[in-house]
């Protein structure tokens, strides 16, 4: 798949291409990133890429036709109609199957607007899907480019260290959409605080009913919009429902 990244700092994404387990991704190509300066298709001495809102207000806004420019050569270079993607307050709220979907495909064009928002005739034009990573403001695109890149790879077979290790994420179908249980390693006993009895029994079947049971209750706990959608997809037994039944 291929990502191409129009930014206005380019740079920024250089050391998180090539930090942690994901930079294999990259490294291989399962994940072609291409990142585009738009400042190279701005015109004039100053390259300029945003100017003052009609209207009056604070701030600028990012120009139509150095965006529109930059988009056609990515379009020229990858021969497809790649959907393009900007990072917006309305934009959809990022999820795990979102994040599984986009894993799934040839890729995207992804827009990290600056400043006070992009001019809203090239959105009209060009902008295929808008995506949010919740209910707060950032300075600029990139940080939410990079996590959905993140989420992207590690989904991609041979990037992480165990195959199967992302099948026991929160959020995967694999655990009924459910929050993972707590982790615990080496030693036994830590500032008078013991590892769970079930986790050292050496029984698998005791181990993952714990792991189940805290899945649920952490799930109750901290996302209880989690357990209704579970709830109605069925996907609870009625086991789970005791289980709640004393988290609550």
């Amino acid at each position: 798949m291929r990502f191409d990244v129009i930014t206005l700092f380019p740079e920024l994404f250089a050391p998180f291409v090539a930090s942690g387990v994901t930079r294999r991704a990259y490294e291989s190509k399962l994940v072609d990133l291409r990142l585009w300066n738009l400042r190279d298709f701005a015109e004039g001495n100053y390259r300029r890429v945003d100017d003052r809102p009609f209207g009056g207000g604070p701030g600028m806004v990012m120009l139509a036709q150095p965006l529109a420019q930059c988009l056609q050569a990515i379009r020229a270079e990858r021969g497809d109609a790649a959907p393009v993607v900007l990072f917006s307050p309305v934009g959809r709220r990022l999820d795990h199957a979102a994040v599984a979907d986009w894993s799934a495909s040839a890729g995207a064009v992804l827009v990290c607007g600056r400043y006070e928002g992009v001019d809203q005739r090239f959105i009209d034009a060009h902008v295929d899907v808008q995506i949010s990573l919740g209910d707060f403001v950032l300075s600029g695109g990139e940080i939410a480019a990079m996590a959905l890149l993140d989420a992207v790879a590690r989904l991609q077979p041979g990037v992480l260290n165990d195959e199967g290790s992302h099948q026991f994420d929160s959020f995967n179908p694999a655990l009924d959409g459910l929050l993972d249980c707590p982790a615990y390693t080496r030693p036994e006993e830590w500032q008078g605080r013991q590892v769970p009895q079930a986790l050292l029994s050496g029984h698998h079947a005791q181990i993952e009913r714990w792991r189940r049971d805290q899945r649920l209750a952490v799930t109750a706990r901290h996302r209880p919009d989690l357990i209704a959608v579970a709830r109605a997809a069925g996907r609870l037994n009625a086991q789970d429902e005791a289980v709640l039944a004393r988290a609550l």
